[in-house]
């Protein structure tokens, strides 16, 4: 598929905006560049429709790609105090051998987060593989990790 220059040049336009966390509305083209960034981008020989629909399309998308980046943001921010809404656990692996832990052990999760044990303990005999965990938010605020295999939960705080 071939893109053309002005298009090219306006979906520009677009993620730029969203990546910058643009939540606002979309603001056509029109009012967006001057005559001669118009003229510049070829964008003055389209008809009123096409500048018409290529703002739909253009407004679509970035709001697309606004909901995807809130959406990875969310996820990113899990456990940490300034999240919004419902959270949902979080899955992933331990990094490295596994012994256990106790209070202040900082442990490191497959998907690069860090949570530090602050209440509870688990000392294991001989280490091993790293297990599956999961991590959810209890009552008060408070986060609790499940290792796979362990009876023993961890009551544990996002480290940044």
């Amino acid at each position: 598929m071939r893109v053309s220059l002005p298009l090219a040049v306006a979906l520009s336009f677009v993620l730029a905006a969203a990546a910058h966390g643009a939540e606002r509305n979309y603001v056509p083209l029109q009012q967006r560049l001057s005559v001669e960034q118009l003229k510049a981008t070829g964008l003055d020989t389209l008809s009123p429709q096409q500048i018409q629909l290529l703002d739909q399309l253009l407004s679509q998308d970035q709001k697309a790609v606004v909901e995807e980046t809130a959406k990875q943001v969310r996820s990113e921010r899990r456990g940490l105090l300034d999240r919004q809404g419902p959270v949902e656990p979080v899955a992933s692996q331990l990094k490295g051998e596994f012994r256990g832990w106790s209070s202040g052990t900082v442990l490191e999760l497959e998907n690069g987060q860090r949570w530090r044990v602050i209440e509870g303990s688990l000392f294991l005999g001989k280490p091993l593989p790293p297990p599956k965990v999961t991590i959810r938010e209890g009552m008060m605020g408070g986060w609790y990790l499940e290792a796979e295999g362990q009876i023993p939960k961890a009551k544990v705080k996002r480290v940044e």
